[in-house]
């Protein structure tokens, strides 16, 4: 197909998932988008929408539009055969919904589309429909078609970042994933009606490698996305959702022991209240979440506190090469709520590799394996999105800011990297002052013993190893104060923390150029959560400058205004 145009139909193309994928493509020149759904004036609509020069909504603009656009009428309870006749799609991406509630014929458009000899590709998260659509292999490879099933965040995007971990290891025994999205996220009414069928209700999954009935949006897994080098999102519960992964990875994986999907929403206070409306399913007080859909969905919307910033994870445990425990992650983080857009990458990637004349095997199967993740990572690239691995049990006996930063250590300049090199060791250098005129903060200045104020000071930092931990002992002219810097667990895991006398300070290390950034995640005050509006920060960062190791670092915060500010450059000794 390669130097031909693509007519592309996407079923629910003005929907929550449909549209996104249609912004994804609309810069492909060789494309005809079809823009499909039961009302001809929303689908006009949203043509007129993506047209327009002023429509910079979701991150991606009209500026660059390239495709043909078309509204089109299309009813999947109507006649498909003539529809699609009629339409002479090349391709057939089914991006409505929800999977779960297809009816007696769930599958009656991919059959019709391999009746028609049209190419095929939906983005199903019910685990019956994806793992079924095999059923039609036979007749999808004897017209020569595909019809790919789960083209989204799970499957498709799982495995394809479990594909890239699992080398590392020589047996695997647990898999878990789980989709963060970020609380300003309007969620659409399909996307919750699917969840809310499932609420309370048996979900199949593996427990010492059989399968067993866990309960959905009960069964919960604390988890900490953290890319390395980027600051992770705060721990949270994911809830077991029914996903494609639960009936796929027994196939992938023999003699798997456990698996789990989830998905971590905030607030997080009104997950906890979903999950206790799920319990009420489950001890039959409710038959169903299903009629509250619109509500949850309404709840969802009128309750976005928290960051604008989503993520997914995908780990795996089992043993090395070497036969020893090994445990290893992938993660993702999308920032400004770019988030949304990733379940419809895998098509994007589909349709592009299409133009380029690559095509699947034919068949009928799910999408599980079927992209690589590069392929979804060259999608990223029009997006903030971060990702990377962390393999927990590979940072043994390494330097403390080397285990927090995981792989990103290695993007450190050299001067830094050499700053962080671990093991007793001293710096010395020339420093700049300056103090907080505040009475609160001269306190809390007096009380950590920060120095007094200075234009030009020598400096001396003392770098001490306590265990795995680290003891800075920094000297301003004669003037010393000490903290201690330690790799935090457990709901804080992947921060660097430090505890200056009775405050713990929690901080995420993000290389960014030639700089390491320190940004505040939260703070304590004798073991007791502050709140972060209230935390010390300030601009402060590592920095190398012309092969020298310099450092700015502030702290101060809303009720104390600056307390100190020390700028300088260190040389180790």
């Amino acid at each position: 197909m390669s130097g031909e145009r693509l007519s592309l139909l996407i079923i629910g193309g003005y929907g929550t998932f449909g549209g996104r994928l249609a912004r994804l493509l609309g810069d492909e020149p060789r494309l005809r988008l079809l823009i499909g759904g039961r009302s001809l004036e929303k689908a006009d609509d949203f043509v007129a929408d993506l047209r327009s020069p002023k429509d910079g909504s979701e991150g991606l603009g009209s500026s660059n539009l390239g495709a043909s656009l078309q509204a089109v009428r299309f009813d999947r309870d109507g006649d498909l055969s003539e529809q699609l006749m009629r339409l002479q799609p090349d391709l057939v991406v089914d991006a409505s919904g929800p999977f779960q509630s297809f009816g007696e014929d769930p599958y009656k458009v991919v059959r019709a589309c391999i009746g028609l000899d049209i190419d095929y590709a939906d983005l199903a998260d019910s685990t019956g429909f994806v793992a079924g659509i095999g059923g039609l292999d036979t007749q999808a490879k004897a017209k020569g078609v595909f019809a790919l099933s789960g083209l989204s965040s799970l499957p498709a995007l799982s495995f394809a970042a479990l594909d890239v971990m699992v080398p590392r290891f020589s047996r695997i025994d647990a898999v878990a994933a789980g989709i963060a999205p970020s609380a300003h996220v309007k969620i659409g009414l399909n996307v919750v009606r699917a969840i809310a069928s499932y609420a309370g209700k048996p979900v199949s999954v593996l427990r010492q490698g059989r399968p067993a009935q866990g309960r959905g949006l009960i069964e919960a897994m604390r988890v900490t996305v953290a890319p390395p080098g980027v600051a992770p999102l705060r721990s949270r519960n994911f809830l077991l959702v029914d996903a494609p992964d639960l009936a796929l990875l027994p196939r992938r994986f023999a003699g798997l022991q456990s698996s789990f999907t989830g998905v971590g929403t905030e607030p997080q206070a009104l997950q906890r209240l979903l999950g206790f409306a799920a319990g009420l399913t489950r001890l039959k007080l409710l038959p169903s979440l299903t009629p509250f859909a619109r509500l949850m969905q309404r709840a969802s919307h009128g309750l976005a506190i928290g960051e604008h910033r989503g993520g997914m994870f995908v780990r795996l445990s089992g043993l090395d090469a070497a036969g020893k425990p090994l445990a290893c992650g992938w993660h993702l983080i999308a920032e400004g709520d770019d988030g949304p857009f990733i379940p419809v990458t895998g098509v994007a990637a589909l349709v592009r590799r299409l133009l380029k004349g690559v095509r699947p095997e034919n068949g009928a199967r799910p999408a599980a394996g079927e992209l690589q993740l590069a392929d979804f990572e060259a999608e990223f690239q029009r997006f903030s999105i971060a990702t990377g691995i962390r393999a927990e049990s590979e940072g043994a006996g390494l330097p403390l800011y080397h285990r927090v930063l995981g792989s990103a250590f290695e993007r450190l300049p050299p001067a830094i990297s050499a700053m962080h090199a671990g093991g007793a060791r001293v710096a010395s250098g020339r420093a700049r002052i300056e103090r907080g005129s505040g009475w609160l903060a001269r306190i809390v200045a007096r009380l950590i013993g920060f120095p007094p104020a200075s234009e030009d000071v020598p400096v001396t930092v003392r770098f001490a190893a306590d265990g795995d931990n680290e003891i800075w002992t920094r000297d301003f002219g004669g003037k010393s104060f000490h903290s201690l810097q330690l790799e935090d667990k457990g709901r804080d895991r992947h921060l660097l923390a430090e505890v200056f006398g009775p405050f713990r300070v929690l901080v995420a290390l993000v290389p960014e150029g030639n700089k390491l950034r320190l940004v505040v995640r939260g703070w304590r005050f004798c073991g007791i959560p502050l709140p972060l509006f209230l935390a010390p920060g300030g601009e402060t960062f590592e920095e190398e400058r012309e092969g020298r190791f310099h450092f700015h670092v502030e702290i101060g915060g809303r009720l104390t205004g600056l307390v100190v500010r020390y700028t300088g450059w260190l040389v180790v000794e």
